[in-house]
């Protein structure tokens, strides 16, 4: 179990590691806490989850890594004794890690790299589900309707605001949602009803991410998830609803205030879910995710206008999360839901196992 991490997401993985560690078969997992601090530093101490919590000092901790060494099939001690292993060996990784760092393809590269399998996307499904702005735009490819955009590097806007404000101003009018391109939980948008909360907007969004997506606001949306949970066969949860206790679900509606409320499954004609199910199973695919992912859309009266808002690759696992939430609601249990992610992830490695790494040329022509 992999958890915290380099982002500001952190707290929240804290939150998701605590709940999926309570729901794991202890008598069929033995589970190695893996915590990583906002500094980077890795902690496998068996009270990891408790230390990071408490922001406690943990410089007097061995520390062990995943290193690129598929040999190693494990964490290796940086400060190996003869009386401590150098390696401890695991059979499979569950990142519960939100955010840059952990989302995005970076360490799902390492994993790649030790060759250890582990739950949900790969490098590619993990590196555009992260990036909203190439999100948007291959999904816009596939013929999958999202809200209208801009996008913008935060260098590029101090230098040209007057055009790129005129410009958002053009396209998409007020209001309009304002995100860091790479980043979840909500952490770092606003919405902007007029060009000084605009303004405030991207300076907010630039501390984050250097670049910004600026999106049309759809007006009188509702916002519904479904989550999705396959390889090659991905299948689609029912989807819920979200009600935001704030104008909009932003991280203190999601985490802090404890206002907002959920209608599982959501109040929907029949023919707007399935296509919300389609969708999401599309834009799985499309985006080339594995394992799980849960598909976020905005959703105009009872389904007139249906827009993928944007996936998600390692989604929330709180107790108040949408994603464990909906496959209750469609027939599988907490505990379930978790044994199938793990076998999805131990399916892939033995199915990627089977392929060629090497090449037997006819001639050596590479060593004349």
């Amino acid at each position: 179990m992999v958890f915290g991490g380099r982002s500001a997401e952190h707290e929240v993985s804290l939150v998701s590691a605590a709940s999926v560690i309570h729901a794991l078969d202890k008598e069929k997992y033995e589970i190695v806490p893996i915590g990583i601090t906002p500094e980077g530093r890795w902690l496998t101490a068996s009270d990891a989850l408790k230390l990071l919590r408490e922001k406690a000092k943990v410089d007097q901790y061995p520390e062990h890594l995943i290193v690129p060494n598929p040999q190693r099939k494990g964490l290796v001690s940086l400060n190996w004794t003869l009386t401590s292993p150098a390696v401890y060996h695991v059979d499979v990784l569950f990142p519960v890690l939100h955010g840059p760092y952990g989302e995005d393809g970076t360490i799902q590269g390492l994993f790649e790299l030790a060759d250890l399998p582990y739950v949900g996307a790969a490098v590619l499904g993990s590196a555009v589900g992260m990036d909203k702005v190439i999100q948007k735009q291959l999904l816009q490819h596939a013929k999958i309707p999202t809200a209208p955009g801009v996008w913008f590097f935060h260098k590029e806007f101090s230098e040209n605001q007057k055009e790129l404000l005129t410009a958002i101003e053009r396209k998409l009018r007020y209001p309009c949602f304002v995100k860091p391109a790479n980043l979840g939980s909500s952490v770092g948008i606003s919405k902007a009803h007029n060009r000084k909360e605009l303004l405030a907007a991207i300076s907010l969004a630039g501390e984050y991410d250097r670049k910004i997506l600026v999106e049309k606001g759809i007006q009188k949306a509702r916002e519904i998830e479904c989550s999705v949970l396959g390889n090659q066969e991905p299948i689609a949860s029912v989807p819920g609803e979200i009600i935001p206790s704030g104008e909009f679900y932003d991280y203190d509606a999601k985490y802090v205030d404890g206002k907002s409320k959920a209608a599982i499954p959501a109040k929907l004609p029949k023919n707007v879910v399935r296509k919300i199910r389609d969708l999401s199973i599309k834009a799985f695919k499309v985006l080339d995710c594995e394992g799980m992912a849960r598909v976020d859309f905005l959703v105009r009266g009872n389904g007139t206008r249906v827009y993928v808002n944007e996936i998600n690759t390692i989604p929330g696992f709180t107790p108040i999360s949408m994603y464990p939430k909906l496959w209750e609601a469609s027939g599988i249990r907490y505990s379930e839901l978790l044994d199938r992610l793990i076998r999805l992830a131990l399916d892939r490695y033995r199915e990627r196992k089977k392929l060629k790494t090497v090449y037997d040329p006819k001639s050596t022509w590479y060593r004349e």
